[in-house]
């Protein structure tokens, strides 16, 4: 019995955290969701034919998937200047090391038009999970995700 019952739960417990694990947890970068700050912790969750927004427990937006127009994807790429002169001061050598490295900020942008409602927002990605999201977004919109930095502006 007790064999049973190891046995069910070591099945139990992978499939309930997979299932525990619906949406993926990004910062709102701007855009036209209403009450919502830059900066802001949000929620993005992709279900069936429909995009999830959500703050905490509370839905904010949901965008049908037949209605995006466009998915767009960039990097903000900077050095760690200010952390190399906090290092320098104890230590000259680390300070330059750290000076070389480089730090990435993954976005991902999403626009859309319903009808007679068109919005867009952007939206801060964690380094290991913007991949999912791209593809996810992908996956079910059947757009291709834009890479922002391979455009070219011309002024």
């Amino acid at each position: 019995m007790r064999i049973m019952i190891v046995a069910l739960l070591c099945v139990a417990l992978p499939f309930s955290a997979i299932a525990g694990a619906t949406g993926y947890a990004v910062k709102y970068d701007g855009g036209s969701i209403p009450d919502l700050k830059t900066g802001t912790d949000i929620g993005i969750a992709i279900q069936g034919d429909q995009i999830l927004i959500g703050r905490g427990k509370k839905l904010i937006a949901t965008i049908p998937a037949s209605s995006v127009t466009e998915i767009s994807y960039g990097q903000d790429v900077h050095r760690r200047v200010g952390t190399a002169i906090a290092v320098g001061v104890f230590s000259f050598g680390l300070g330059a090391l750290t000076a070389l490295s480089k730090s990435k900020k993954h976005f991902i942008g999403l626009t859309w038009a319903n009808g007679d409602a068109k919005g867009g927002f952007a939206m801060q990605c964690d380094k290991n999970e913007y991949r999912g999201i791209l593809a996810g977004l992908e996956g079910v919109t059947g757009k291709k995700a834009v890479d922002s930095d391979a455009m070219n502006v011309k002024n």
